[in-house]
């Protein structure tokens, strides 16, 4: 599983029209020249549409927490 902080991840989305599509999501940060640990963890979240980025960050950090485990 792959690790990049929110902060990393929001860096690599900024100007993102919301609401967004999780491959809406991938695809910019793609386009912005994210690493491969920023890609894996956008793939790893849950499909749904984003309203913001505090959800994607949100939705970042469940996925820090489930690497982590109890």
């Amino acid at each position: 599983m792959a690790y990049a902080n929110p902060a990393e991840v929001e860096r690599y989305l900024k100007g993102v029209n919301y609401p967004a599509k999780k491959q809406d999501l991938i695809k910019h940060a793609q386009q912005q020249g994210a690493n491969q640990d920023v890609i894996e963890v956008l793939k790893e979240m849950r499909d749904q549409n984003f309203n913001s980025p505090v959800e994607v960050n949100k939705a970042v950090g469940e996925i820090d927490r489930q690497q982590k485990g109890p």
